[in-house]
């Protein structure tokens, strides 16, 4: 039987590798919208973070995921993917 290779992706905050399951996909679509992306197949810019919410707050203070994703954000996203983290 052949061994499964896990995926593995890089948290841009802390920079570290870890396995798909363990990190949360946030897209900027390609018409501009920044959105959540729980099932990792969705069209546009992705970058992974760590699901923490202190790792939230170090990409919200540095505004590591605007420089990802080549956008401004606003706040009610950073809401929206706290409570995603929270649950």
């Amino acid at each position: 039987m052949k061994v499964r290779k896990i995926p593995l992706r890089t948290c841009v905050v802390t920079k570290e590798k870890l396995p798909k399951q363990e990190l949360l996909r946030i897209v900027r679509t390609p018409e501009g919208n920044v959105m959540i992306d729980e099932g990792g197949k969705m069209n546009g810019r992705g970058a992974y973070i760590k699901r923490d919410v202190q790792v939230l707050e170090q990409a919200r203070k540095k505004k590591v995921l605007e420089r990802h994703l080549e956008c401004s954000i606003d706040d009610s996203v950073y809401e929206e993917i706290k409570n995603v983290l929270e649950k």
